[in-house]
């Protein structure tokens, strides 16, 4: 038996086992054995040179069938989707700013920071010159009063500061509805201007000329919050001196 013999080229790999292995002796064929081997070994070759060419083959990657979006598409898709924020919420510590015109309606924006929007804006039936008499005469006591849902409605799962309408009362005294309200533009224009502010009052130029509701008055101070249940809430102003008692507070109350 011969040694066995590796494979010196590449189209050695495709013959048999004992082709590849061993040297047979090749006996006197006639020309109908000769053509039939000829075929076979063209045959061979076909297939070999079929598997090579299929080795080294390399299948294209897949596109993917997610659409391909750049960072700018993006973020210009985001910004057109409907996206409601909801306000920050309130801590122990918030800012309380009291605001409006001088012949107009009062308004009261609790925010947790002052770089952050209102988490809360009232707007009180009161006349803000009204207020400002009341308050230079001594305490002021604010209490607003609403309604407990229905078992089973709609709304009881709503947050006492959600709720939308309240019945007034100033002093002891009812003097109407108040209402929440959204911040519009002129809010966060009063907002922005008393934002450096930590505590204090004052009168802001109207902007765009003489308005006929007058200037707009305001008073800013920090307030302490005070959570009794998730029916009732107090809002407490702090003194700088931490002297004396509160001259406004503010009570909301679900009955």
């Amino acid at each position: 038996m011969k040694t066995i013999m590796s494979a010196k080229s590449p189209h050695d790999t495709s013959f048999s086992f004992s082709r590849r292995y061993f040297h047979w002796k090749k006996k006197p064929l006639d020309e109908e054995e000769e053509e039939e081997e000829d075929q076979e070994r063209e045959e061979e070759r076909e297939i070999l040179n079929h598997t090579t060419s299929f080795s080294h083959f390399q299948e294209p990657p897949r596109k993917s069938k997610r659409p391909h979006f750049s960072r700018s598409k993006l973020k210009s898709a985001l910004l057109t989707l409907p996206f409601t924020k909801r306000p920050p919420s309130l801590g122990t510590r918030v800012v309380g700013t009291l605001f409006g015109h001088r012949r107009g309606h009062v308004r009261f924006a609790f925010q947790e920071n002052p770089k952050l929007g209102p988490a809360f804006l009232l707007e009180l039936p009161t006349p803000t010159s009204l207020l400002v008499r009341e308050m230079a005469s001594g305490l002021v006591r604010i209490a607003l009063e609403c309604d407990k849902p229905n078992k089973g409605g709609a709304n009881t799962s709503r947050k006492l500061l959600e709720e939308p309408l309240w019945r007034s009362y100033c002093n002891g005294r009812k003097c109407g509805y108040a209402n929440r309200r959204q911040c519009g533009p002129e809010d966060w224009a009063v907002l922005r201007a008393v934002e450096p502010i930590s505590m204090g009052a004052g009168v802001l130029p109207v902007s765009g000329g003489v308005s006929d509701e007058g200037e707009v008055m305001y008073m800013r101070a920090r307030y302490e919050r005070v959570v009794g249940s998730k029916d009732s809430e107090a809002f407490y102003m702090m003194n700088p001196d931490g002297t004396g008692g509160p001259e406004l507070s503010i009570y909301f109350i679900r009955v």
